[in-house]
């Protein structure tokens, strides 16, 4: 036990964690010696974490096989878990499997079995209709964000996939909402749950109002935008309409931002996020697809410039900021005329036209040609800029490493310069095209 211990305290070095929160750490204990486990908790609190450390722990590294599945209802939250599971460096193989992208795609990911297998129910019930490979090796089967599963009608692709799984001896669900009916075919008898959905939050969330004295809120978002400063936030609308109206107003402003909608290609919809992430952005303006279930970490704010219809909404939207123990601000821009819906009580209104800050990009992302398939690493990459591109270690930011592309932030300032230098150069004996994305 020592050395799992240990194993786990390398995991948590390496993710930059110092301690799991509470629900985690009862969440690994529960689920470490329970057949089935539910766990409730609040968007933002760690799920993720709290299901891989002790899925990690029941792994065979000896096994070719696959060994655990996890079903989750977007793109976005596979890619996510991916990413955890991969920054983790547990040694596992993992692989995400989703809707939005060539299944040829899949087929070169899973030809070598990963021990973790994640998808959406779609996806996974074509992989595991075509009979792709071994199901009787799954023991562990995870539904993260199950409500959302349901909510968004893929109970017959479940219960299709669940059936074909004659070997699960461990069950984990995960949901931030409240009396989740589980249907039978789940097979989920005699559950432990762990449930944080009414403990009191120890994040910090301000709620505030900004009023604006015309119908048109444009230029009071303009107003908030610049009263707020550099730093990254969500503006949340509610129909994608609305998202190119405000992303063409923000262009005309010179604001540096990326959309994010149902309505985008999956290509489009995870560079919006890797722009986001790595700062080549500070806004992301978005549906309440982004409400939930994508990777956006230090989120200091987010913005309501559509009031949402519902108080889910409402409350899934503020859970991307104060995330855990973090502060953080949700902004209701309504027009005076406007009146709040009833779940939207007692918030504070600000004046917003004494500060204004000047919001100004700092980094550019490049896109690279190469990815883990070439066998390229992320240290080759850095070595790439550093040696040929002659940057230093404080002129390179996030590297997010694809596996057949990869994508680098950079100055703007260095942008071109850079294209130039580095464009169809060597990389891992492989010629690579470097271009702003």
């Amino acid at each position: 036990m020592a050395n799992d211990i240990k194993n786990q305290q390398d995991i948590l070095n390496k993710l930059n964690i110092q301690a799991l929160n509470p629900m985690q750490e009862e969440a690994f204990s529960v689920i470490e010696s329970n057949t089935n486990t539910v766990l409730l908790s609040p968007t933002g609190t760690g799920k993720t974490l709290a299901f891989l450390l002790p899925l990690l722990e029941v792994l065979d590294s000896e096994s070719q096989e696959i060994q655990a599945l996890i079903i989750v209802p977007s793109r976005e939250l596979a890619i996510q878990i991916e990413q955890v599971v991969r920054s983790m460096g547990s040694g596992f193989k993992v692989n995400a499997v989703y809707g939005g992208r060539s299944i040829s795609k899949d087929k070169i990911e899973i030809k070598h079995n990963p021990a973790i297998l994640i998808g959406t129910p779609g996806r996974l019930l074509d992989h595991f209709d075509a009979n792709r490979f071994e199901k009787t090796s799954i023991n562990t089967l995870i539904l993260d964000e199950f409500d959302k599963s349901l909510e968004d009608g893929f109970e017959e692709e479940m219960k299709a996939i669940i059936g074909q799984l004659p070997s699960i001896n461990k069950r984990i669900l995960t949901s931030a909402t409240q009396g989740v009916k589980i249907p039978g075919f789940v097979r989920f008898d005699k559950p432990i749950t762990v449930n944080y959905l009414n403990t009191k939050k120890t994040s910090q969330l301000a709620i505030k109002t900004v009023v604006s004295p015309k119908a048109n809120k444009l230029g009071t978002l303009l107003e908030l935008v610049a009263h707020i400063g550099n730093k990254p936030g969500i503006i949340f609308c509610n129909l994608r309409n609305s998202i190119s109206e405000v992303s063409a107003f923000l262009k005309r402003n010179k604001i540096s931002h990326a959309c994010f909608s149902g309505g985008m290609e999956q290509k489009d919809r995870e560079r919006a996020l890797i722009k986001f992430r790595n700062g080549s952005c500070q806004v992301l303006v978005a549906t309440d697809l982004a409400a939930r279930g994508i990777d956006i970490p230090e989120m200091n704010h987010i913005i309501h410039y559509e009031l949402p219809r519902h108080e889910e909404e409402f409350i899934h939207r503020n859970g991307r900021t104060a995330r855990v123990n973090a502060k953080g601000t949700a902004y209701i821009l309504k027009w005076e005329n406007e009146i709040l819906p009833e779940f939207i009580k007692d918030v504070k209104g600000i004046n917003i036209s004494k500060k204004a800050h000047k919001i100004e990009q700092y980094w550019e992302t490049l896109f690279i040609s190469g990815g883990r398939k070439d066998k390229i690493s992320k240290g080759d990459i850095a070595g790439l800029f550093f040696k040929q591109g002659g940057i230093n270690k404080d002129q390179l930011g996030v590297i997010e490493l694809k596996v057949d592309c990869a994508f680098v932030a950079v100055p703007l300032a260095l942008a071109n310069a850079l294209v130039q230098k580095l464009n169809n150069t060597r990389l891992k004996n492989k010629k690579v095209r470097v271009t702003i994305l």
